[in-house]
């Protein structure tokens, strides 16, 4: 069974940074591709990054690029998202997810997802 953790999400001021990690087991995490997705109040799931199972193909949304750096350790199956210069349009839930497979996609179903951590930017 796929299984995904997430940690790491908290309060922050504008301009500082999170770190967020995601501990996965329960399959071959070295393999496929890894996605961050975020969820704003009352908005629907939207894409942040997605990494390949090499750790050298990433990507990101427009939104986070050059102030978000998604990375991968497959040895330990984590995953991690270091956030930097917060906004407060970066509060949201954010999750891991996997599509298990190597499309590198930036688009749904996402169906294997965690339970999310909170991330607010706010003074």
């Amino acid at each position: 069974e796929v299984q995904l953790v997430e940690s790491g999400g908290g309060l922050v001021q504008p301009g500082g940074s999170l770190t967020l990690r995601c501990a996965a087991s329960g399959f071959h995490f070295q393999s496929y591709d890894m996605v961050w997705i975020r969820q704003a109040p009352g908005k629907d799931l939207e894409w942040v990054s997605t990494i390949a199972p090499g750790r050298i193909r990433r990507k990101y949304a427009v939104a986070v690029e050059g102030r978000f750096v998604i990375s991968r350790d497959n040895f330990n199956a984590t995953l991690w998202l270091q956030m930097n210069n917060l906004r407060p349009d970066d509060t949201a839930i954010y999750y891991c997810a996997t599509d298990l497979d190597t499309a590198f996609r930036h688009s749904p179903p996402w169906r294997h997802r965690g339970q999310g951590t909170q991330v607010t930017v706010s003074s």
